[in-house]
């Protein structure tokens, strides 16, 4: 295992915005990563049904005759829509669920560095693998793998860089490292769809993995700067609280609910982009706006509300009104399920419908997931009883796995069903969350509040 060293003295030479130098190259490791990520998956559905899985070209993917016959030996016989569908929620499920094992490979294994650094490499070659057809299934794959790697353990180095008891400095450390993965996330769709839009698939995800090397070469250039730490799991622990079970329970319901609006927001990346391909008129001055675009506009959203959403939040607690933890994770599900009517809508419009109504359909899922997610983060931060809360932690990353492998099977009912009913179903399903979070919220305030305050 690598020599433990202590992060506090890092703290003595501030030299990114009055944070450690370290906290640069984690930040900007992250914005190259997740610029490559979402421009990556903000192009996969559409280069899915519209290229890679039409004849002529699935013929060349290594292994995917046998691949194919596993996911409909599952889930049954599939068009093309919604095999591409369920491959997107399959990959998007996935990354998910790596960063746990990758995380205990970590502790256990390699160390939070090599395993940054492992991750980086295999998403990097993850990406440059999704330029050719041939090695498609291997670039998933690599990729899912990687991700597992690099997500959790990069996150974690950010907390090593502060003292336990730096509370103040560890919040402004996970806001700049934070802005990264916003900054990301909106440049990469942008940059992706449009080179995409000029120069074609391949060329597009070629960027993606040239940008996710420029990750790697950030990580590798900070690596002296980056320090391990040693976990000692359950050394101060003390004995079993009585109600300890009762929050677990009530977490874990919690964390259900949220798949629900989870389900509405994460389509936004799939049949969404299909949809919105096929019926929207996405001709601005007389040039084709590219589809991918459209996945930066609710990260962007994210990214300016926050000031609006905190002074609005902070107006209310004055007045005594703040809404609590459940009453928001319900107003971000009634918000996704207005997005999601929108789209119901729009889609009375046929084939020609204004490019509003999928814009304002992002906004809405901006301002939603600023909400819930958040919310859920931070209610599962604060309650968690102490020797669990690293475990319930990564279970909140879980409920991405369930709710985006259901977001690609619900994929395979957007032909059936029509754009209207299918968007309608999903506007459903988000109310239902919403519903579900206002029933719950009687419960798990008393408990939680009773259980926090001992």
């Amino acid at each position: 295992m690598t020599e433990i060293a202590e992060a506090a003295p890092l703290r003595a030479q501030p030299t990114f915005f009055g944070e450690p130098r370290a906290l640069a190259y984690l930040a900007f490791t992250e914005v190259w990563e997740r610029f490559s990520y979402y421009g990556m998956t903000a192009i996969l559905v559409l280069y899915l049904s519209q290229s890679l899985l039409l004849p002529g070209h699935v013929e060349h993917v290594a292994g995917f005759a046998g691949f194919r016959r596993a996911i409909e030996g599952v889930f049954g016989p599939m068009t093309t829509i919604a095999l591409a569908s369920q491959i997107m929620g399959l990959y998007t499920g996935f990354v998910y669920v790596t960063p746990i094992l990758g995380g205990f490979i970590a502790d256990r294994f390699i160390g939070r560095r090599r395993a940054v650094m492992l991750g980086a490499i295999l998403m990097s070659a993850g990406q440059i693998a999704m330029a050719f057809d041939v090695s498609f299934l291997l670039a998933l794959a690599l990729l899912i793998v990687g991700c597992g790697f690099l997500k959790g353990n990069i996150s974690t180095q950010v907390g090593g860089l502060y003292a336990e008891d730096d509370a103040a400095g560890r919040t402004r450390g996970f806001s700049i490292f934070s802005m990264g993965i916003n900054v990301g996330a909106v440049a990469g769709p942008l940059a992706v769809g449009a080179v995409q839009k000029l120069y074609g698939w391949h060329a597009a995800f070629a960027l993606g993995g040239a940008l996710m090397v420029i990750g790697l070469l950030t990580y590798l250039a900070g690596y002296r700067y980056l320090t391990e730490a040693a976990i000692r799991a359950h050394a101060q622990e003390g004995p079993r609280p009585v109600g300890q079970g009762k929050i677990v329970a009530v977490l874990a319901a919690v964390m259900a609910v949220t798949i629900f609006q989870s389900i509405a927001y994460y389509q936004n990346s799939n049949i969404a982009l299909i949809w919105i391909d096929a019926k929207v008129d996405l001709n601005l001055l007389g040039r084709q706006v590219p589809v991918a675009w459209f996945n930066s506009i609710d990260p962007f959203v994210s990214i300016v509300s926050v000031p609006i959403l905190f002074a609005l939040w902070n107006w209310q607690a004055r007045r005594g009104g703040e809404p609590g933890e459940m009453s928001k994770i319900a107003t971000g599900a009634f918000l996704a399920c207005l997005a999601n009517l929108l789209l119901a809508a729009g889609a009375g419009f046929g084939a020609h419908v204004p490019v509003l109504f999928p814009v304002a359909y992002d906004v809405l899922l901006g301002v939603a997931f600023l909400y819930y997610w958040p919310t859920l983060l931070a209610l599962v931060s604060r309650a968690a009883p102490p020797a669990l809360k690293a475990t319930l932690m990564g279970c909140v990353f879980l409920t991405l796995f369930v709710s985006n492998n259901i977001v690609g099977w619900l994929g395979r009912f957007y032909e059936p069903l029509g754009p209207m009913k299918f968007w309608a179903l999903h506007a459903a399903i988000a109310a239902a969350g919403g519903v579900f979070a206002m029933l719950l919220a009687g419960r798990v305030n008393p408990l939680i509040n009773a259980e926090t305050s001992r």
